[in-house]
């Protein structure tokens, strides 16, 4: 779970370690140490990143629990299909536990729950499945023609000369280069309200890893923006005054191999907000036009009118 407010409670001593490689640091994370096959569950445990609010940001325990589950299963199947819930928030300065089951080994399918605790209590609970590689029919949605991330503005162009924590995470401290086709929303609202928006996302480094951990990282990437088009379309920008947005669940389905040391293009709409949360959808592209996955998350969006 992941919150936009309160920014400044706590800092990690390993807030310079980040800036000078905060990929590598994030690779690290992802590396979970297995204690062994407990009462039926395979049980891993892993550090936070660092977050200017204190509390673990949700796309980090989402990857973690992708790299959980993926190595119980036969390293030639990858994952297609996640459901997930965020039930708790994080606290960074506590291991997470993960659990997982081992549901079902079919012929070409597997199946894995896992539950990620902190102080016994469940702060996330998903569901993966997992396909060998086969041979079928090819469709996919087109790319959009939009422009290329070359001729945009990056975050650290936006943010890079503020000295603000919030500022060091999303630039010095952030493992992934972002650049919004339309102006982003850090500082200001859009200068329309429209639900849809583009945003090139790119790791900031080479990533040598199997496509599990490609896929874990893109999941990782695309929780920072997945609300955004709610954003837009009520007006807002993510310092309006009394906002408060939380995960609540993400929903993410890979059609092909990624690889996010290359740039990949988010196109994201939002079809509803309503009640006080938001849905927030996104097809997201290879630079060359290849249709790698579809995600949807739902938030709490809170913002007094």
């Amino acid at each position: 779970m992941t919150e936009s407010h309160d920014f400044i409670k706590s800092y990690s001593p390993d807030i310079e370690l980040i800036e000078q490689d905060p990929l590598a640091h994030l690779l690290r994370v992802l590396d979970l140490e297995y204690h062994g096959d407990v009462t039926g569950e395979d049980i891993y445990s892993g550090e936070s990143m660092h977050q200017p609010s204190g509390r673990v940001y949700g796309g980090q325990v989402l990857a973690q629990a992708i790299m959980g589950m993926g190595r119980t299963v036969d390293p030639e199947r990858n994952p297609h299909s996640l459901h997930a819930y965020f039930l708790r928030a994080g606290d960074i300065h506590q291991p997470i536990d993960f659990a997982v089951e081992r549901l079902r080994d079919g012929r070409s399918f597997s199946a894995r729950r896992a539950h990620a605790y902190q102080s016994g209590k469940a702060i996330l609970s998903g569901i993966i499945s997992f396909q060998e590689e086969q041979e079928g029919h090819e469709l996919q949605a087109p790319m959009p023609d939009v422009e290329a991330p070359e001729n945009l503005p990056s975050t650290d162009d936006t943010l890079g000369s503020i000295d603000h924590p919030v500022a060091a995470f999303w630039t010095r401290q952030s493992a992934f280069e972002i650049r919004h086709v339309d102006p982003a929303l850090y500082l200001t609202p859009g200068p329309k309200h429209t639900t849809h928006q583009a945003v090139w996302m790119r790791a900031r480094g080479k990533v040598n890893a199997d496509q599990l951990t490609h896929r874990a990282l893109l999941t990782y990437a695309c929780d920072q923006i997945m609300l955004e088009p709610v954003l837009r379309g009520i007006g807002a920008s993510w310092i309006s005054p009394k906002l408060s947005v939380a995960s609540l669940d993400h929903a993410m389905w890979w059609h092909r191999d990624v690889y996010v040391d290359e740039w990949f293009l988010f196109v994201q709409d939002s079809p509803s907000a309503q009640g006080g949360r938001g849905l927030g959808t996104a097809r997201v592209y290879q630079g060359d036009g290849t249709l790698v996955a579809t995600t949807a998350q739902e938030g709490m969006i809170r913002l007094p009118k």
